[in-house]
């Protein structure tokens, strides 16, 4: 391919041009040979050259704010893991490896189990990944791959971007962004949103372009061929919002946020949520050979919902299963784990996982303050939601609800809300299964796109029930997160979103700029729409 016109998933809005500078691919495998002579000094390289690479990535993140530094921080104490490092260490002694192999080879392990959890876990791998080739660039004594340093503004082009690398980028010299690679929910999509740098991801053939500048489109997913002329998106400055998720007009939408640690919850909290709408609880989970007691639970939980003591809390029960590397859940292999035993499926078998987990929130609750409530994951029908929403109140929970994220729970949201008392839409996992494409695989994420009417027609049918019943209706999903989008979805009869803490003072500024009927007009022509791009030109007009 040389210079043809591109096209991607555009997942942070803004046009802009210039010329390309291309992210250095990944580093490849290092050799096995020579057999190192000294085994013992060769394994004794690996922890230095781990401490200088988080030394690095602890210094970048002491000169960044927000997101970013939560990324590099994080980032900094994966390429000090003890985990990863004894396995490498263990590699060099045992298999006789060179201490750079060791350390790819005890990295695979990781990013396997990461990338058969599905969902979050899964977009967790790249980071792993990126920790992975810095510390092998730092043990063979050659520069690490990521972003060169940028003498001019130009626009980056890369298979993918590692999130430390999309951390610590200027918007001043970055005009936009576009992968070859990653989806519309990856660290790259958040970040380049919460930067305010125009990106396009999975734009497949961009990396085989000669194009020596291009024009992004990051609201279209446009990227062509320019003359070069340097063009910045225009980014407006730090946005207003009062905190408070309301139309113009006095129509209520509550504005939450998405938490999955207490850090998160923290920063959620300084950015003006409202309240939570997903508390994702498998991080109490994922390092535990076994089950976390009770009061493990508790104190945990307690954590995250301190913040937002006297707001309301929407908790999500265990995520996991078969897809999930939870030791203690002891699950069978299965073929297509995204379709097995995972969310509320797994305590079908095992119930007496869930009443503790739902002992342990209602103990939390009671400890933090917060107004908490639960939902579940992964319910199809109306006779699941039942079954959950009965042992929760069991467990002294008030108010129950489930995730409508797969198509079969959305043809029957009626049903379902009428056993609960709220319902959200996942809208990562629902367009996954709708459109049968894995969000984890670039080649089909394109169909991921929140906007695409098929997808958009199934929250119309969830708020619509909604609507009917007289029940709240949330997106928790990336959906939520994009201003415009968020327009829509309260024209489909959404009554609250949740999402990144970096996305709601956007969110909550658009919503107060308009008003209801421009939210059902703006639906109503994305839902005509035969394609994302139309979708979204659609919903811009009335605004």
């Amino acid at each position: 391919m040389s210079s043809a016109r591109l096209s991607g998933v555009g997942v942070s809005s803004g046009r802009a041009s210039g010329p390309v500078v291309r992210v250095a691919e990944p580093l490849g495998e290092p050799p096995a040979e020579p057999v190192p002579s000294d085994l013992a000094a060769e394994a004794a390289r690996i922890r230095p050259a781990a401490d200088v690479v988080a030394e690095r990535l602890f210094a970048r993140a002491a000169q960044a704010t927000g997101d970013a530094k939560s990324v590099l921080e994080t980032t900094a104490a994966m390429a000090a893991d003890p985990a990863l490092l004894g396995q490498a260490e263990k590699l060099v002694a045992e298999r006789r490896l060179p201490a750079a192999r060791a350390v790819h080879q005890a990295a695979a392990g990781f990013i396997t189990a990461l990338e058969a959890a599905g969902g979050y876990m899964a977009e967790r791998a790249r980071d792993v990944q990126d920790v992975r080739d810095r510390l092998v660039a730092e043990l063979l004594g050659v520069a690490p791959p990521g972003v060169p340093e940028l003498t001019s503004p130009s626009v980056l082009v890369a298979r993918d971007l590692a999130p430390a690398d999309t951390a610590g980028l200027d918007p001043a010299k970055v005009l936009a962004l576009v992968t070859e690679e990653g989806g519309p929910t990856s660290h790259t999509a958040i970040l380049a949103r919460s930067l305010g740098i125009p990106a396009v991801v999975a734009c497949r053939g961009v990396l085989a372009s000669s194009a020596a500048a291009l024009l992004v489109d990051g609201d279209t997913g446009v990227v062509q061929p320019s003359d070069g002329t340097v063009r910045a998106a225009h980014v407006a400055g730090k946005v207003e919002w009062n905190g408070v998720g309301v139309l113009r007009d006095g129509h209520r939408v509550k504005v939450l946020g998405n938490v999955g640690s207490p850090a998160d919850a923290v920063a959620a909290a300084a950015a003006g949520a409202e309240g939570v709408g997903l508390f994702r609880t498998e991080f109490c989970f994922l390092s535990s050979t076994q089950e976390p007691t009770v009061e493990d639970q508790r104190a945990a939980y307690a954590a995250v919902l301190a913040p937002f003591a006297g707001k309301p809390v929407v908790v999500r029960t265990l995520d996991a299963g078969a897809d999930k590397p939870l030791a203690f859940l002891e699950p069978d292999p299965e073929p297509n784990p995204a379709l097995g035993v995972r969310g509320l499926r797994v305590a079908f078998d095992r119930p007496e996982v869930l009443d503790r987990q739902l002992e342990a929130i209602a103990l939390a609750a009671k400890d933090s303050g917060a107004d908490v409530s639960v939902m579940a994951p992964m319910v199809a029908t109306a006779a699941e939601a039942a079954w959950f929403v009965d042992r929760a109140r069991k467990a002294g929970i008030e108010r129950v609800g489930v995730m409508i994220e797969i198509p079969a729970a959305a043809l029957t949201a009626r049903e379902i809300l009428a056993v609960v008392d709220f319902v959200s839409l996942g809208t990562n996992d629902l367009a996954q299964y709708t459109f049968a494409a894995d969000r984890q695989v670039g080649a089909v994420a394109t169909l991921n796109d929140p906007w695409q009417p098929g997808l958009l027609r199934l929250v119309k049918l969830v708020g619509d029930a909604g609507t009917e019943l007289g029940k709240p209706v949330g997106v928790c999903g990336e959906a939520a997160a994009d201003p415009l989008l968020a327009c829509v979805l309260t024209g489909l009869g959404v009554t609250s979103l949740s999402m990144n803490h970096t996305a709601l003072a956007g969110v909550g500024a658009k919503l107060a700029s308009t008003s209801f009927d421009l939210c059902q007009l703006a639906a109503r022509g994305a839902l005509g729409a035969h394609d994302p791009a139309s979708a979204k030109l659609a919903a811009r007009a009335p605004h």
